[in-house]
């Protein structure tokens, strides 16, 4: 039987599986002709050759912690060769396989027979090396992985001639691919079932990886927005540069840095989130990822703002109440007391006395609400009601403390909302205390100016500054502050000054209306 006519005349065919099952069982047909005839493992070496060429070629392949293997496509049984590695990966001796020329396949894992069977067929067929990873069960049932490369070899007249190859024991390598990929599915699992945004960036600031949380609150799936710059998708033109340096920094400082932004969702919507960002040590040297977390906190700043604003609006109620309805009742019960005096003390009575002492209570009573009415209404609802508060702030340090505190208003600058003016009082009122108590600043001054559509509130001193605080003296204070220049869309920087002492710094947007809560 020809044997050899379909393998010489068939190139780079598709096979079914049953076709290529076809193709290898007249193929191992070939081994069991001429089961009998002795001959060497390796092609015929020519007399001129060395005479021990052949063993020092066996000795290198034997040394090589891999299964080498060739067959003849032409001759019998024989003719097959097996390095002594089989023994030790399988538990079957050279003699013991090679005595079956179809033990391979019946050893491969039932998963991989068919995929082995086409990828097999096609080499014999086309000639193209065979390059594969398959299973195959070893004399004791256990599971081992090889990798296996093949090569055809023909004649000079394009016959097949043999099948030389190396399978390499690759199972602690499928064992490690099996507990990585694993562990790639739980970090998976994690990130996608986490209530947190989680996103991975390249250095240059492209998404490599995108939860489920930020497609749930983007409105893009993860495969729109590979790839591309998160700036291009996600944030206002106004911020892009500020992330962009922000990206840097985060690069440079390893620890963790935190910071708030606006996202812009599919639909147009903005989200504030507050972000939680780290650099994330890439393999094999290469550059290093951020990884960034983040909580939607619109809703949160809403709610706060809602609730700030009450409050604001309660206490500006209670300091009106309090200086127009209690202090114009107080006043009405001075006057009266005071006459009420005037009249025993012409009577030369000596209740006088006691009419008098009534008098000067009454009016500490007024002065004391009066102070309350300032504290809980500092501004006026009017456009200079911040300068006229802040300079009555200079005026009480000067009288109080004893410093040296200025307002520089000039040109002056008119804040219309009410809730604006409010939290910079308290700003430059919260400043003017830590300077004092814990900066024992001497000079301070407070300046109040606008430079290209913003205002800007200046809190600078001469004290110890900040290094030179006390560890704790207003850490609470400073936080406050923070708070509340963001609440009004600004942003607060506290540093040192130019020569000494601390300088506190608020920037915020000026608003062209007044903003009236009634």
């Amino acid at each position: 039987m020809d044997t050899q006519t379909p393998l010489s005349t068939v190139e780079d065919q598709g096979l079914s599986s049953a076709e290529a099952v076809e193709v290898l069982e007249e193929l191992g047909r070939v081994f069991f002709q001429n089961s009998s005839t002795e001959g060497a493992a390796f092609p015929e070496i020519p007399d001129t050759e060395l005479p021990n060429l052949e063993a020092k070629y066996r000795a290198l392949v034997e040394q090589i912690p891999a299964v080498i293997f060739m067959a003849y496509l032409d001759r019998g049984i024989g003719e097959a060769y097996v390095s002594p590695q089989i023994e030790a990966s399988l538990g079957f001796k050279q003699e013991e396989w090679l005595q079956d020329p179809v033990r391979w396949y019946q050893q491969i894992h039932p998963d991989d027979k068919q995929r082995w069977s086409v990828e097999a067929a096609e080499m014999f067929l086309s000639g193209k090396p065979l390059r594969s990873a398959y299973r195959v069960i070893a004399r004791d049932g256990r599971v081992i992985w090889f990798h296996c490369e093949a090569k055809m070899m023909r004649h000079q007249d394009g016959r097949p001639w043999f099948i030389h190859g190396v399978a390499f024991d690759i199972t602690d390598l499928k064992k490690t691919e099996a507990a990585l990929q694993e562990e790639r599915n739980l970090l998976s699992a994690f990130l996608d079932t986490v209530g947190a945004l989680v996103v991975v960036l390249d250095p240059a600031g492209r998404i490599i990886r995108f939860n489920r949380a930020c497609e749930q609150m983007t409105g893009y799936v993860f495969a729109e927005v590979e790839g591309r710059y998160v700036w291009e998708l996600f944030m206002q033109p106004d911020e892009v540069e500020d992330f962009r340096l922000r990206l840097g920094a985060i690069h440079q400082s390893r620890p963790p840095q935190e910071y708030e932004n606006q996202w812009v969702t599919r639909d147009g919507s903005r989200r504030l989130i507050a972000w939680s960002s780290t650099v994330l040590p890439g393999a094999d040297a290469r550059p290093p990822f951020i990884i960034a977390t983040g909580i939607d906190i619109t809703e949160r700043k809403r709610l706060e703002k809602t609730i700030l604003e009450v409050s604001a609006r309660e206490q500006r109620r209670i300091g009106q109440d309090l200086h127009d309805g209690l202090g114009q009742h107080l006043t009405g019960i001075a006057f009266m007391s005071k006459v009420q005096q005037q009249r025993l003390a012409e009577k030369a009575l000596p209740e006088a006395a006691d009419a008098e002492k009534i008098v000067r209570l009454v009016n500490e009573a007024i002065h004391k609400t009066r102070e309350l009415a300032r504290g809980l209404l500092p501004v006026m609802c009017d456009a200079s009601g911040l300068m006229s508060a802040l300079q009555q702030c200079a005026a009480e340090a000067r009288e109080i403390f004893g410093v040296d505190c200025q307002l520089q208003c000039e040109p002056p600058v008119l804040i219309d909302d009410i809730n604006v003016a409010n939290h910079l009082y308290h700003i430059a009122q919260e400043a003017l205390n830590n300077a004092i108590r814990h900066g024992k600043a001497r000079r301070i001054v407070i300046a109040l100016s606008s430079v290209d559509g913003d205002g800007e509130l200046t809190i600078c001193d001469d004290g110890l500054g900040i290094a030179g605080r006390p560890a704790g003296g207003a850490g609470i204070g400073l936080h406050i502050m923070g708070y509340r220049a963001g609440m009004i869309g600004g942003w607060l920087d506290i540093g040192s000054g130019t020569e000494r002492g601390t300088l506190v710094r608020c920037v915020f947007p000026l608003a062209k209306e007044c903003s009236q809560d009634e």
